[in-house]
């Protein structure tokens, strides 16, 4: 049976960066962590620092030295002084939002950010697994896409490695997504898989494709003596 996670997807992706004020308000109550209200978002960090606030559960925002627009005081319960202010990074870890960690500059938090994406030309996105994770005929499917030079107009196409069994598959227009898909072909990711359906893609290697490349692989090889990857079906010993 498949896992529920994606065994092709790696590191963390779609990140977001938020500013974080630390307050002290109690000595008997450990530090609070929260954002800064949107409409003091212009104001630098250097007049956060040291300075008074009031607070909510969801927002912070500076009395001193700063405007406080009108009504937003009623919805603050407490008050207490920013100690310091972070930039907390969050990654998109297989559909759940995980706090990666904080920097103590926006700077440092985008470099954090440019070091752990997965950019074009930086990170392969090639994989090799077992050809035991799709059935003998899938693989004689795609050992006769490979032997054809017909477009398959299917979004993926097959190769041969030269002096070897194995068969590698260059997967197109990755991520298959409904938001990348609508964007560059027009349809969804479940239509897109429909289509694959109806055009005799075996089940098995279909399973294997889409989530490839909903992983945004672009090379997918194939062979029988490679490793198997955890989470993905077995049809062969």
């Amino acid at each position: 049976m498949n896992s529920p996670i994606n065994p092709f997807a790696r590191g963390y992706h779609g990140f977001d960066m938020q500013r974080v004020a630390i307050i002290v308000y109690d000595d008997r109550c450990p530090m609070t962590y929260l954002p800064l209200h949107a409409s003091q978002s212009h104001v630098p960090d250097a007049q956060l620092i040291h300075r008074r606030c009031i607070f909510s559960d969801d927002f912070v925002l500076v009395t001193e030295g700063q405007q406080v627009a009108p009504g937003l005081d009623a919805l603050c319960s407490g008050t207490g002084t920013i100690r310091a202010v972070l930039y907390s990074i969050y990654g998109d870890d297989n559909g759940v939002s995980s706090h990666i960690g904080d920097a103590k500059t926006l700077e440092a938090a985008r470099e954090v950010v440019r070091r752990l994406s997965f950019e074009i030309g930086h990170y392969s996105r090639c994989w090799e697994i077992s050809s035991g994770h799709v059935t003998e005929s899938a693989m004689r499917y795609l050992e006769g896409m490979a032997a054809t030079e017909t477009p398959t107009g299917l979004l993926f196409v097959a190769f041969h490695i030269p002096c070897s069994i194995a068969v590698g598959v260059k997967l197109i227009a990755t991520p298959w997504t409904s938001t990348n898909l609508l964007h560059v072909e027009g349809i969804t990711a479940e239509q897109l898989r429909q289509e694959h359906l109806a055009q005799g893609v075996p089940p098995s290697l279909l399973e294997v494709l889409h989530q490839a490349a909903a992983a945004d692989v672009r090379i997918l090889i194939l062979d029988g003596d490679a490793a198997t990857l955890d989470g993905l079906a077995l049809y062969q010993a």
